[in-house]
């Protein structure tokens, strides 16, 4: 991984309109490069095991749940991090509550991770 290059999106330099806030994470990283392309591949794994277990509704959802709050706060993937802890509190209630909110989270992660993928090279 070490070859690869980490650029930016073509996307506009509101910092809000991405899934992922480089600027975080670079801050988070202390600018290695190197750091952020490991931490951004790690995310994009990681997501998609627990996407794949919360949609399996295997009944630990809101460990899950919180797992991904984590994870996407330390990379500045604010709106995935918001919905993961509406699915976390909703799931704590009601092990299988939250499925509105499970939705929007597998939109959100796919999101993410298609941004990710735009800017690891």
């Amino acid at each position: 991984m070490t070859n690869a290059v980490l650029k930016p999106a073509a996307v506009d330099d509101d910092s809000a309109a991405r899934p992922v806030d480089l600027a975080h994470l670079a801050r988070q990283t202390h600018g290695n490069r190197d750091l952020e392309r490991e931490v951004l591949h790690l995310f994009l794994i990681q997501s998609e095991r627990l996407m794949k277990r919360l949609l399996a509704a295997d009944g630990v959802r809101s460990e899950l749940a919180h797992a991904l709050v984590g994870s996407a706060r330390g990379i500045g993937a604010w709106t995935v991090a918001d919905i993961a802890a509406t699915v976390e509190t909703a799931s704590r209630h009601d092990p299988q509550g939250g499925a509105e909110a499970l939705a929007e989270l597998a939109r959100a992660v796919f999101a993410a991770n298609a941004y990710i993928r735009t800017v690891i090279v």
